[in-house]
């Protein structure tokens, strides 16, 4: 499940750099212990998202959530890299 009001469409993706994404790493950690999971946020991210991990709803901000859903990435690793340059 997520728990946010956010619409997943292919909007622009503007950033707030007071953010402080820790909704993130709940996503990766997630990603890193479960390889179905890591599958379905590569090849699905808004159904990852939308799922949650294990019965528990990701806590994204709609920055967030509009972030993963935009990146088109081939692995874990090419996901980081690509979130990490997107948030500088």
């Amino acid at each position: 499940m997520l728990t946010t009001s956010a619409t997943l469409t292919a909007t622009p993706l503007t950033l707030n750099p007071q953010s402080s994404h820790a909704g993130l790493s709940s996503v990766f950690a997630a990603a890193v212990v479960s390889q179905s999971f890591c599958q379905l946020l590569l090849n699905q991210p808004e159904r990852a998202l939308q799922q949650g991990y294990m019965g528990t709803p990701f806590r994204l901000s709609a920055e967030d959530t509009s972030l993963i859903v935009s990146m088109n990435a081939h692995s874990l690793k090419d996901l980081a890299q690509q979130v990490v340059r997107t948030l500088g």
